[in-house]
């Protein structure tokens, strides 16, 4: 098992991992009748797709030595009605000053982000638009 949800009323679920015993909480977002004083399900959906893109670009930087250490995503999630779901995920990378990239280093934080799990599992009728803003660039 990877994780066990609870609900706790009010709109809000805990989440437990349980190899870890880490928690996440989660609200409905005040346009969906929520507090919105945490994560929602779909923010935490999109705030994956970044994570899961740093985690993988950061798994082919040690195999190509070199770094991402602070390198930061802004996530941006872009609700459609009728059915109310994502519609776009926006992510802009935002790669540490004073780094410089070389093209294939480049190459692979590109390919490696575009091919990450999650977003390989998210349906193709989601868009997600990524940009991958360099220093010195």
């Amino acid at each position: 098992m990877t994780s066990q949800v609870t609900y706790n009323g009010d709109l809000r679920t805990t989440a437990v991992h349980i190899q870890s015993g880490s928690a996440i909480e989660s609200d409905a977002p005040v346009d969906n009748k929520g507090k919105g004083e945490r994560f929602s399900p779909t923010d935490m959906v999109a705030t994956a797709l970044a994570s899961c893109m740093l985690t993988t670009i950061g798994i082919a930087a040690n195999t190509h030595n070199f770094s991402i250490v602070g390198a930061v995503c802004d996530v941006e999630k872009i609700m459609y009605p009728d059915p109310r779901r994502i519609g776009e995920i926006r992510i802009a990378f935002h790669f540490p000053k004073g780094m410089a990239y070389s093209v294939k280093e480049k190459t692979i934080i590109e390919r490696s982000a575009l091919t990450c799990p999650v977003h390989i599992s998210l349906h193709p009728d989601l868009k997600k638009t990524v940009t991958f803003n360099f220093p010195n660039e």
